[in-house]
C-alpha cells in the first residue's frame, strides 16, 4: 500500500486541543501520510505548542492561509486541497482523536477501483478520552452511490466532515463553497455524491469529536444566527443542484420544504419554489403543504412517539 494520503486540518486558537489531536495522527498504524495544519488567523500560541510536533516529524507542515482564499474553514480546506500531494484526502478537525487504524482501513477500502470514497462511523466524546481503541479488523460494510443521496440529505446517513476518505479526483471540479460557515461539507458531499460515483461504508468507529460549546455545530445548535443564515444558503446550493442534476423527487422536495418552516426570517421557502420553478399546479400543492404543516405537525409527533 503506497497510496499517499493527505490530512487536512484546519485550525484557529485551540492551542488548548491541538496536541492530542496531532499525536493521535502520529500513532496511525499507516505511515504514508503528509498532514497540512491551516491556520486560520488564530492569535494564541497554537505554533507554539506544536512546534516540538513539526520539528520531530516532517509529516507535519504548519502554515497560515493566504488572503486568497476566504477566512473560515472551507477556505482553508480549499487551500489545503490545491497543496494536497497525496492520492486519498481526509480531513481533520483540530479538537478530535482519531483511531490508530483510520488511515490503513481506508486506504485498503480504496484500493478497490470502483470505490471512490470510504465512509466510516463517528462517536463523540466530553472531557477525557478513552484510549481504549477496538483493534479489530473485522467489519460489515456496505455501499454508497447516487440512490443514497436522499439519505446523506436528511441525515438517515450522515457524511460528517471527518468520517470519510476520499480518493483525490473526487475533488478535481468540486470544491468547498467558502462564504459557507455551516454546512459546508454537507452542501460538498451531496454534490459530489450527485455525479454518481460510488463509495463504501464500514461499521466501524474511527474517529471521535469531541463535544464543545465553541464548536460550529455547537454554536449552530445555540441558534447562532452566522450558523443559521449558512445552512439555509447551503440548503439553497443543494436545490439547485437536485435541480440540475433532475435530482429533485418529492421526498426530498418535502423534507426541504418542511426544513424551510425554521427559516422563515429568510423566505428559504420561496427561495426554493424559485429555484425549482415548478408547474403551477405543483408549486400551489406545496404552498397548501407549507402553510398547513402546523395543523398536521402535532399529529406527526403523536405517531412519532407512538412508534417509540
Amino acid at each position: 500500500m503506497d497510496s499517499k494520503v493527505t490530512i487536512i486540518m484546519a485550525t484557529y486558537n485551540r492551542a488548548h486541543f491541538i496536541v492530542e489531536t496531532l499525536q493521535s495522527i502520529k500513532k496511525q498504524t499507516y505511515l504514508n501520510w503528509e498532514c497540512l495544519i491551516i491556520d486560520d488567523g488564530g492569535n494564541d500560541n497554537t505554533h507554539e505548542v506544536i512546534d516540538q510536533i513539526l520539528n520531530e516529524d516532517l509529516r507535519f507542515k504548519f502554515l497560515k492561509r493566504p488572503d486568497t482564499y476566504q477566512k473560515g474553514l472551507p477556505g482553508c480546506r480549499n487551500y489545503g486541497l490545491d497543496l494536497a500531494k497525496g492520492s486519498r484526502i481526509i480531513f481533520f478537525d483540530d479538537d478530535d482523536i482519531v483511531h490508530p487504524q483510520n488511515l490503513e482501513l481506508c486506504v485498503n477500502e480504496l484500493e478497490k477501483t470502483e470505490i471512490f470514497f470510504c465512509r466510516y462511523e463517528r462517536e463523540v466524546f466530553t472531557g477525557n478520552f478513552n484510549y481504549d481503541f477496538d483493534y479489530s479488523k473485522e467489519y460489515s460494510s456496505f455501499f454508497i452511490d447516487v440512490n443514497d443521496l436522499e439519505k446523506l440529505l436528511n441525515n438517515n446517513l450522515p457524511f460528517n466532515s471527518c468520517a470519510v476518505m476520499w480518493k483525490k479526483e473526487c475533488f478535481a471540479n468540486n470544491r468547498f463553497v467558502e462564504h459557507l460557515m455551516y454546512a459546508e461539507e454537507w452542501e460538498l458531499y451531496s454534490r459530489i455524491l450527485s455525479s454518481g460515483i460510488k463509495g463504501i461504508s464500514i461499521k466501524k468507529s474511527l474517529f471521535y469529536g469531541r463535544k464543545h460549546l465553541q464548536s460550529n455545530t455547537g454554536e449552530f445548535f445555540a441558534h447562532n444566527p452566522i450558523r443559521r443564515k449558512s445552512h439555509c444558503d447551503a440548503i439553497v446550493l443543494v436545490i439547485k443542484n437536485l435541480k440540475e442534476r433532475q435530482l429533485a423527487k418529492n421526498s426530498l422536495i418535502r423534507y426541504f420544504v418542511s426544513t424551510s418552516l425554521d427559516y422563515k426570517e429568510y423566505d428559504l421557502f420561496g427561495q426554493i419554489l424559485k429555484i425549482l420553478n415548478l408547474p403551477l399546479t405543483q408549486e400551489i400543492k406545496w404552498q397548501i403543504y407549507y402553510r398547513s404543516y402546523f395543523l398536521r405537525s402535532p399529529i406527526y409527533k403523536m405517531k412519532k412517539n407512538f412508534k417509540k
